[in-house]
Parts: structure tokens; C-alpha cells; sequence
């Protein structure tokens, strides 16, 4: 078997199978698909669901794309690398829900290559899934996390400890010292252990994120919120956009390779506002967000609310 047949398979079969449960999900709107190709070589098809009856928009992306120098975004602390081509492949998908109790989510799993005259001198997987409530609900983040730790067993007694930590480092904004969400995992450069491994491990997270989510989604939908609560997620998804536009990695690395400018931007929130020293009144349970957004040890100290359901 041809490995990057089989990755792109398993890729395209997820993205697939990513819309057909979003759909049921959202029970109405369905995907668009817009499919393109790049002059450098490759393409990619672009799902995006627009206002449906839980998404206010959703994207659900495919790409592979290769060029003659691999970007500045993949190859930082690689110099080795520098001047290589590559190949690169992965599904990226990010959620933007209209009622404010259901969380904002992103999830993406990836494949790299780089190639020095026709051979290859490097791959590596990478990947995640991450949380970003507005509203944070203690069940749901231990559901997201336990969710998160059962697709690490197998790989290493560390392995969600080390990828739960690397999330939390990875998906901070520096400017505000908080972090996005409630983190989740996030690995890169992941080749030590061998293709086997490293594919498998990287199915189990990518396979991970429906039963990590869905439930949430299903608890939260029918919450009644009114113009408050939606002012307060559109000043949140402001934070949203600071970190795709200024820190992520995905973002720099599509807008450096020359990919499809509208694909790599739907990440972006359909609505957002900005507002000048907002500060949320004291004792509200938008001032509660202030202690989620850091890095905890939720599994530990979220043990006991199993059988707490709906703790703010």
C-alpha cells in the first residue's frame, strides 16, 4: 500500500463523515462545497454550512497541496529543512455555534513531507482538537477532556499529560496572557516513534472529536439566551480571530504557501464585534469565563461533576 494514499483515504473519508454528522446535528442547513486547485501544484475541497439551526457557520476543510519551498511556518527550528519542497495533506474543521452556551470548537489532523531532489528527507504528523466555551460548563469540560484522554490510550503512559500541556502552551494569547479555551491536545512534528504509530495515533484523535463534542453540542442547544449573552460571544470570538490571525500556525502556513485565501480564512467567526476595555461586572457569569481561560488540571479537579450535571 501507498502511505499517502492511505492518508489521503482516511482524511477524505473523515471530512465526509465529519459533514454527514454535523448536518444531522444541526438538523436543516447542509454543506456547500467548493473544490479548487492551486497553479504550485494540489487543491482541496472546502465545506462551509452556513446559518443553520445550531452552526452559525462551520467549515469542514480537505487540502493537499506541494510546492518547491517548504514555508518559514513549517520549517521554524528546522533549519535542515530550509529551501526543501513539500507535500502536504490534512483536514481542518472549526465551529462557530449562534447560541452562546455552545462552545466553539476546532479541530485538525496533518500530514508533511519534505522533499530534496525527489526524496524524501523528512514527514511528521500533527494535529489536535481544542475547546472554547463562552459559557463554561464544568460537565462538558470534563467530557471533552476524559473524551480526550481515552483517544491517548495506547500511546504512552504521557502521552495525553504531554499533548493536553502543549495545547494549553500552543493556543495562548501572549497579549492577553489567557488561554483560548479550555485546550484539549495538540502534537506536532510527531515521526519518533514510526509511520505506524504516528498514523494511528493521529486516526484516534482526528476519529475523537465527534464523541468529544456531539454530546456537548446536545446538552447546550435548547439553552434559552437573549442580546446579552450574544453580545458577550461576539466580544469573545474578537479573541478568537487575535489568535488565528496573529499566533496560529495553520493560518500563517496556508496564506504562506500560496493555498486558497477564502479556505484558510473560514476559521474566522461569520459575526464578531471589538469593544474598548470591556470588563465584565463582577460576579457575572461572564466574569466567571476570567478563571477558565488558564491552564488546569481538569480531569483532576473536574472528577466529582459527573454526578454534578449543569455546574457552573
Amino acid at each position: 500500500m501507498n502511505p499517502i494514499t492511505d492518508i489521503a483515504q482516511w482524511l477524505t473519508s473523515l471530512q465526509d463523515r465529519l459533514c454527514c454528522a454535523l448536518e444531522q446535528a444541526d438538523g436543516g442547513a447542509r454543506f456547500h462545497e467548493d473544490a479548487w486547485t492551486r497553479s504550485e501544484g494540489g487543491g482541496g475541497r472546502t465545506r462551509v454550512l452556513r446559518d443553520g439551526a445550531v452552526f452559525e457557520q462551520g467549515g469542514v476543510n480537505f487540502s493537499e497541496v506541494s510546492g518547491d519551498r517548504l514555508p518559514s511556518s513549517a520549517s521554524s527550528g528546522r533549519p535542515e529543512l530550509a529551501g526543501a519542497g513539500f507535500r502536504a495533506m490534512g483536514v481542518s474543521l472549526v465551529l462557530h455555534p449562534r447560541n452562546p452556551y455552545v462552545p466553539t470548537t476546532h479541530m485538525n489532523v496533518r500530514y508533511f513531507q519534505a522533499i530534496r531532489d525527489g526524496a524524501v528527507v523528512a514527514w511528521w504528523f500533527g494535529g489536535g482538537f481544542d475547546l472554547t466555551p463562552f459559557y463554561p460548563f464544568d460537565e462538558d469540560i470534563l467530557h471533552w477532556h476524559r473524551t480526550a484522554h481515552a483517544a491517548c490510550v495506547g500511546f504512552g503512559a504521557q502521552r495525553y499529560a504531554a499533548h493536553k500541556q502543549w495545547c494549553d502552551e500552543y493556543f495562548f494569547l501572549k497579549h492577553r496572557q489567557e488561554t483560548r479555551g479550555v485546550g484539549g491536545l495538540f502534537f506536532d512534528d510527531l515521526h519518533a516513534e514510526g509511520f505506524d504509530a504516528c498514523f494511528a495515533y493521529t486516526r484516534a484523535v482526528g476519529e475523537a472529536f465527534l464523541p468529544a463534542y456531539l454530546p456537548i453540542v446536545e446538552r447546550r442547544r435548547q439553552m434559552p439566551w437573549g442580546e446579552r449573552e450574544r453580545e458577550f460571544q461576539l466580544y469573545r470570538r474578537g479573541r478568537y480571530v487575535e489568535f488565528n490571525l496573529v499566533f496560529d500556525r495553520g493560518t500563517l502556513f496556508g496564506l504562506q504557501s500560496g493555498g486558497r485565501t477564502e479556505s484558510i480564512l473560514m476559521s474566522l467567526p461569520p459575526r464578531v464585534r471589538f469593544e474598548y476595555g470591556y470588563q465584565p461586572v463582577e460576579g457575572s457569569a461572564e466574569a466567571r469565563l476570567r478563571d477558565y481561560l488558564c491552564a488546569r488540571d481538569w480531569l483532576g479537579e473536574l472528577s466529582e461533576v459527573g454526578a454534578q450535571p449543569d455546574r457552573q
